[in-house]
């Protein structure tokens, strides 16, 4: 479900985005459209991506077993 938010104004490399609620989301600039400028409103629409899910599972699981393979199961020293 597309949200509309507007462009409330640029911190550095943040935009800030204001909701209707009142609610604010900071996001990096460059993913705006380079001619956003404060007082547009912009279009939003999250989806979930199953393929990108199932792919980063595989990768995180991978890189805990080879964590857990490395691991003596002693005491950390600091």
């Amino acid at each position: 479900m597309p949200v509309s938010l507007s462009l409330d104004r640029f911190e550095g490399d943040l935009a800030v985005l204001a909701a209707a609620d009142g609610t604010s989301i900071d996001v990096p600039r460059g993913w705006l459209p380079a001619d956003a400028k404060p007082g547009d409103v912009l279009t939003v629409a999250f989806a979930r991506d199953l393929d990108a899910t199932v792919k980063l599972d595989a990768e995180t699981r991978k890189l805990q077993a080879e964590l857990n393979a490395a691991d003596d199961g002693g005491d950390l020293k600091l």
